[in-house]
């Protein structure tokens, strides 16, 4: 992009947040809150506001739920024939495509990361609604059911309202891999994004109008997750619940869910492992696990943040791992220059900073210092240098998700050993094997308990293959798959007597 254009999408976005307070979306009606109660969201490079926001009251939830259940059953939306609403769906990738550089702004302004991996996040969000679009063309929506004495099929048919609470670390990604499958199946939604971080959903939904989306079929309420998050989840009107967060919420969306005996998918932490053998190129395992650990500041749930690392070649790979993580460019999100932005905001510091004085005290030993950066002109801003640590697999850094660049190596002698180490976490979302050997990769990778293995890579996303967790990392289904479109729409049994 030209340096003209580059600013030109910056005044856009810059006359964006001059409008604040900005106003949620419902019924396709921007929308202040009942109370008029606004609350901050603030730019994590910087320290300084960026805008405030209108929080959704818990009428305010209620009546976008009404207001989703409503264009479900009176517009067209769910009986449109799948290829009619593709269409739509295919508008709305298009839209997206056309104002990319302006949502990625939003993104790397709002989360704070790199406006490289902002774009990336964006160009994802168009592939995934593309890729259930097509789906939606080829799925089979009634199946014949071949019983004795009998005419009978399966018909599927879409559920109804679908909630989404987004966290805030991939805002736009995950609103795309949520949203997206139940919207290619005929729902209609109702999105709370994370309280931190709502500025590029907020700004999708004039992207939404763009693309001719019928009034009422996406809406969206912003807020805190007290106020706007708990009301959306114990909201008795919902067909289906999707929360995408830690597992102490989880926990709780869960709870409000069940009393409903209204189906919730839940997409949590982790604590993902790479297990890397002797036998690995040391210098490609290297580059991409500390990759891996410094994306979006660490602030993400798949990443490997236990290094098991074959004893034989631990000192060499810790050398070369702390080497490149002392090199990375910490800096102001959308510098072209940072490799790495802030963290968002200033509690996830204070956690990150916590774990490691917590470490410590139980006998980790720093391998790489890690603390408060100082990135000059942006003293305000919330920046934490990567650390590396070591020690005993029982230390809180290897048990507990810190959700920082804070990776703890842990040798082994033998992959059974490296297996027990891996499956001892309470969480079980991803892991990685590392090893010229592939049979034993192989063998090694299926052994871990998780939703996903990966071999020789890490943070692997292919849509098509499902992507989801177990234990800890949360249950109702993946995302990303075929399976994920299925989730999204209700079985129907047909029978007549012969």
């Amino acid at each position: 992009m030209s340096a003209e254009n580059t600013l030109l999408e910056q005044q856009r976005v810059h006359d964006l947040l001059g409008q604040g307070p900005l106003r949620f979306v419902v019924g396709g009606k921007a929308t202040a809150s009942a109370n008029e109660q606004t609350f901050p969201v603030y730019d994590p490079g910087t320290g300084e506001l960026a805008t405030d926001v209108y929080e959704a009251t818990a009428e305010d939830v209620a009546r976008a739920v009404d207001t989703a259940n409503r264009a479900f059953d009176e517009k067209p939306w769910a009986r449109l024939p799948a290829n009619e609403r593709s269409v739509f769906l295919q508008r709305l990738a298009d839209c997206v495509e056309k104002h990319s550089s302006e949502i990625a702004e939003l993104e790397s302004l709002d989360v704070g990361k790199p406006l490289a991996q902002a774009a990336w996040d964006v160009g994802n969000f168009s592939q995934t609604i593309r890729y259930y679009a097509d789906l939606a063309l080829h799925a089979a929506y009634e199946t014949p059911i071949p019983v004795p004495h009998h005419e009978a099929r399966a018909v599927r048919l879409p559920r109804g309202v679908c909630g989404f609470i987004i966290p805030w670390n991939f805002p736009f990604l995950l609103l795309g891999w949520g949203i997206s499958p139940a919207l290619a199946a005929g729902n209609t939604v109702v999105v709370k994004p994370a309280e931190d971080t709502p500025l590029s959903t907020l700004y999708f939904m004039r992207l939404v109008e763009e693309a001719g989306i019928p009034e009422g079929v996406i809406n969206v309420v912003t807020g805190t997750g007290a106020v706007t998050g708990a009301a959306l989840a114990r909201n008795t009107q919902l067909a289906h619940m999707s929360f995408t967060g830690s597992p102490e919420v989880g926990r709780l969306v869960a709870r409000e869910c069940g009393q409903n005996l209204v189906p919730v998918k839940l997409e949590l932490g982790g604590k993902g492992a790479a297990v890397v053998f002797s036998d690995t190129d040391l210098d490609r395992a290297v580059s991409a696990l500390v990759a891996a650990i410094t994306l979006n500041s660490g602030q993400v749930c798949c990443t490997a943040s236990r290094w098991l690392v074959e004893k034989k070649i631990c000192d060499r790979f810790v050398d070369a791992a702390a080497s490149r993580m002392k090199q990375l460019r910490i800096g102001y999100g959308r510098d072209p220059q940072t490799e790495m932005g802030p963290v968002v905001s200033p509690k996830q510091r204070e956690r990150v900073l916590g774990y490691l004085k917590k470490a410590q005290l139980e006998g980790a030993k720093p391998l790489l210092e890690g603390g408060v950066a100082n990135v000059a002109g942006r003293e305000k801003g919330y920046y934490v240098r990567p650390a590396l640590l070591g020690g005993s697999p029982d230390n809180v850094a290897c048990r507990e998700e810190i959700f920082g660049p804070v990776p703890y190596v842990v040798e082994f002698r033998d992959e059974e050993e490296a297996i027990r180490i891996v499956n001892q976490s309470s969480y079980g979302l991803a892991n990685s094997v590392w090893s010229a050997d592939l049979r034993r990769a192989n063998r090694v990778a299926e052994k871990l308990v998780a939703g996903n293995s990966w071999i020789n890579a890490h943070n692997v996303f292919v849509h098509g293959v499902p992507y989801g967790g177990v234990n800890l990392s949360g249950f109702g289904g993946g995302v990303l798959g075929s399976n994920t479109f299925f989730d999204y729409l209700r079985n129907l049994s047909v029978v007549r007597p012969l």
